[in-house]
């Protein structure tokens, strides 16, 4: 194996090859992958070769795989669907999965409105429009390592509550606050050290509702000042994918959003993701359960 790292940025991103992924590894080769994950935060795998199954094996060397259990008709779901099409394979015109898809273009971290978090996130090409449709990422880590002393310090040992249906709110959702507030909002400390890189992140994103502890006028400054430094131009990268290409976030050291492309087009993207610890035996991942509690995702009216 000679694996190679071309970074995208000095700090942040990092396109890997010298490895056939689609194949299975030895552990030495899976700890580099990983090594290289928690330096660049961001890693872009070309033309790997992968199909659902290949990849679904791949992903497991990172960890516990998030899965929809399964029900009649329909085996467990280890991939989830990232691009536009319905089950039968067709371009999804609801027009709730239009207002649902405006929120993934808001920069966020992947389930940090569940209490157990995504840590990697797997996205692969499957068909991509010719418009194109990239993902976005912002370095968080060196996003906070450049904020004053002054907001370092008052931000250390705050938490905040998480609301998926915040963030669904912000893209266009018709959502009431009371909505919100009935639902379970996990609290996640506002900057959290990297486990494998030891370095300090801000942890706020779109689904990052409010501080524990503050009012609401004083946690929405405090969070969209946060969400707008670590969104500046000098911290994002844009990625962008052919058929086959696969990219690896870790949502606990990058945001990401979805930079938009032709509804028209067909877009076939398909994620693996990984929880940031390993379930417990015979335990599900309660998506379904959050999911039945939803309001109904509707685009707000206008006025």
């Amino acid at each position: 194996m000679t694996l190679i790292a071309t970074p995208i940025t000095p700090r942040f991103g990092a396109e890997i090859s010298g490895v056939d992924i689609s194949k299975p590894l030895d552990a030495e080769t899976v700890q580099a992958l990983i090594a290289q994950q928690d330096k660049w935060g961001v890693t872009v795998y070309r033309n790997t070769g992968l199909n659902d199954e290949s990849q679904i094996a791949f992903a497991r060397n990172f960890g516990h795989l998030e899965s929809l259990p399964p029900r009649e008709g329909r085996p467990r779901l280890y991939l989830f669907n990232a691009g536009n099409l319905n089950a039968q394979g067709e371009i999804n015109r609801d027009p709730s999965a239009l207002t649902y898809r405006k929120g993934d273009m808001i920069f966020h971290s992947d389930s940090s409105f569940m209490d157990m978090r995504t840590s990697y996130s797997m996205l692969r090409a499957v068909e991509v429009p010719a418009s194109g449709g990239p993902t976005e990422f912002a370095d968080t880590r060196s996003a906070y390592d450049d904020l004053p002393q002054e907001v370092k310090d008052k931000i250390e040992t705050l938490e905040c509550e998480h609301s998926l249906w915040w963030s669904r709110k912000q893209g266009g959702a018709e959502i009431t606050h009371e909505q919100i507030m009935e639902r379970h909002r996990p609290i996640h400390k506002m900057v959290h050290v990297h486990a494998g890189s030891g370095r300090k992140v801000i942890y706020t994103g779109s689904h990052c509702y409010k501080v524990v502890g503050w009012s609401w006028e004083e946690s929405r400054e405090l969070i969209d000042y946060l969400n707008a430094h670590a969104t500046q131009p000098q911290y994002v990268i844009s990625v962008d994918y052919a058929v086959g290409d696969m990219v690896i976030w870790d949502n606990l050291s990058c945001f990401h959003r979805g930079a938009g492309f032709d509804w028209n087009e067909r877009r076939d993207m398909r994620r693996a993701t990984v929880r940031e610890a390993p379930a417990r035996e015979g335990e599900d991942d309660p998506f379904g359960e959050l999911f039945r509690s939803a309001p109904q995702i509707a685009p707000a009216r206008a006025g």
